[in-house]
């Protein structure tokens, strides 16, 4: 544990808490926790998206009803 002292201020900036301090270090030990959060990044959210595609899907989609028991 860190002395009052010691307290961690990432570029002279104000208080930091004591989990920031914790997530910190942890990630400067551990960066391949770091590669795993931009694969999976890269795997659910940096797609590329054909337009042309998206404007097909939406021409041939089925109109949903308001109320799905009617």
């Amino acid at each position: 544990m860190m002395k009052h002292s010691e307290k961690y201020r990432p570029a002279g900036r104000g208080y930091v808490s004591e989990f920031d301090r914790f997530i910190h270090d942890f990630l400067a030990r551990h960066p391949e926790v770091e590669q795993e959060r931009r694969r999976g990044w890269d795997i659910w959210w940096d797609q590329r998206v054909d337009l042309d595609e998206l404007d097909k899907q939406r021409e041939n989609a089925l109109p949903v009803k308001p109320y799905v028991y009617d």
